[in-house]
C-alpha cells in the first residue's frame, strides 16, 4: 500500500502520524510512505532521521497581518499545485491528514484527485483546518468522544489517539535508574518540549518545599537555560528533557503537566493520576477543553494558570496521592488502547469499499 502522510508543527500532530506509519508497516512491511511537513517546524528534523521519505512545503498559519496573510495565500495556491503533481506521480492509495496547517493544501489536492482522505483530530475542540476541510474527508477519527458533535461529516468515529497504543510498548524506567528511591513517591512535572516560562515561574515555590516525595521537573530546553544554576532540595531533580517520557511515566505516582492531546492519551493509556495546567496561549484554548473533559469525568484534576498557587497545587497533589485508584479506574474507562489498529482497520475497510 502507498500512503501519503501530512502532519506538522507540534509533537501532538507528528507522533500520532508516526504511530500510524508504524502500524501500517507492521501489517505490511512493503508499505510505501511519503511524509509531507513544513520547512521550518520540528518534523523536518524528526522524520528524515527515521528513514522516512520527507517532503517539505512552505506554509504559515494565517495571522492578522495582511501582508503576511497575502503571502501565505499565494504559498497555499503554490503548495496545492505542488501536492497535485506529487500525488499524480506517487499515486497514493490514501492520504492521512493528522493535523497542522500543513494538511490544508494536501487535503485540497487529494480531494481534487479523488484520493481517499483520513483525517484525525487530536484535541477536544477541532482545529480550524479540520473544520474547514471536513467535508473533503472520507473518514474522520477523533481522540475525544465529545469531539464528534463538532463535525457534520457522517463518517466520524471515536478512534482515540494513536500515541496511546505506542506508549504501552515503551519499556518502564525505574526511579532508581535516575537516582531516586524506588520506595518513595515520584511527582513528575512536564512543561513541554520548549518549556513554559509562565508555568516555570509558578512552579519554583513548589520545588523548594521539603517534602517526603521526590520530584522530577522536565523543564524543556528553553526554560532549563534560565534555571539550570538554581539550587533545589535533594528530593528534586531538574532536567531539560527526557528521551523516554512514557517510560518514566510508568514509574510516576502523580503527573503535573500541560494538557496537550498526546499527553492526555498517554496518561489515559498508562493510568497516571494527573494535574493538568492547560496553556492559555494555544489556538481555541483547546488545552482547557482537553483538561476539562478529563476533570468532568473525574479522571484527573485541573488548575487554570490564572488560579495557580503552591497551596492549591499541594492540595491537588495530596488528593491524588491519597486516593489514586479512583482516578486510575476512570482513566482506564477512557483509554482506547488499540487506537492505531482501530484506525488502520477502518481505513482498510474504507479502501475496500472504494474498490
Amino acid at each position: 500500500m502507498k500512503i501519503l502522510v501530512a502532519a506538522g508543527g507540534t509533537g501532538g500532530h507528528i507522533y500520532p502520524a508516526l504511530a500510524l506509519i508504524d502500524k501500517f508497516k507492521a501489517h505490511d512491511k512493503n508499505t510505501q510512505v511519503i511524509y509531507v511537513g513544513t520547512k521550518n517546524r520540528m518534523e523536518k528534523d524528526i522524520v528524515p532521521k527515521l528513514g522516512i521519505d520527507f517532503r517539505s512545503i512552505e506554509i504559515y498559519g494565517l495571522t492578522k497581518n495582511i501582508i503576511n496573510d497575502i503571502k501565505d495565500v499565494y504559498l497555499i495556491i503554490k503548495d496545492i499545485k505542488e501536492m497535485k503533481k506529487l500525488m499524480k506521480e506517487y499515486k497514493p492509495d490514501v492520504v492521512l491528514a493528522i493535523g497542522g496547517y500543513v494538511t490544508y493544501p494536501v487535503i485540497k489536492a487529494a480531494h481534487k484527485l479523488n484520493i481517499p482522505i483520513f483525517m484525525h483530530e487530536q484535541n477536544a475542540i477541532p482545529g480550524k483546518v479540520n473544520k474547514i476541510t471536513e467535508k473533503k474527508a472520507s473518514l474522520i477519527g477523533v481522540s475525544f468522544e465529545e469531539s464528534k458533535k463538532y463535525f457534520k461529516n457522517k463518517n466520524v468515529f471515536y478512534s482515540g489517539n494513536p500515541v496511546a497504543e505506542r506508549a504501552l510498548t515503551i519499556p518502564k524506567v525505574t526511579k532508581s535508574s535516575i537516582g531516586f528511591d524506588d520506595d518513595k513517591k515520584l511527582i513528575t512535572i512536564v512543561a513541554g518540549s520548549l518549556g513554559s516560562s509562565s508555568l516555570n515561574a509558578k512552579i519554583q515555590e513548589f520545588l523548594n518545599q521539603n517534602k517526603d516525595y521526590q520530584i522530577l521537573y522536565i523543564t524543556g530546553a528553553y526554560v532549563y537555560d534560565q534555571i539550570k544554576d538554581n539550587k533545589y532540595p535533594a528530593n528534586v531533580k531538574v532536567v531539560p528533557y527526557f528521551d523516554n517520557l512514557p517510560g518514566i511515566l510508568k514509574s510516576t505516582d502523580v503527573l503535573i503537566t500541560r494538557a496537550g492531546a498526546s499527553t492526555i492519551a498517554e496518561v489515559e493509556a498508562l493510568g497516571i493520576p494527573s494535574i493538568f495546567v492547560p496553556s492559555p496561549y494555544v489556538a481555541n484554548n483547546h488545552q482547557y477543553y482537553n483538561a476539562k473533559n478529563i476533570k468532568d469525568l473525574n479522571a484527573g484534576e485541573m488548575i487554570e494558570e490564572a488560579e495557580f498557587t503552591t497551596e492549591l497545587l499541594n492540595e491537588k497533589v495530596d488528593k491524588l496521592l491519597s486516593n489514586p485508584k479512583s482516578y486510575v479506574d476512570n482513566l482506564v474507562k477512557l483509554a482506547v488502547l488499540n487506537s492505531s489498529e482501530l484506525i488502520y482497520q477502518k481505513i482498510k475497510e474504507m479502501l475496500d469499499n472504494v474498490k
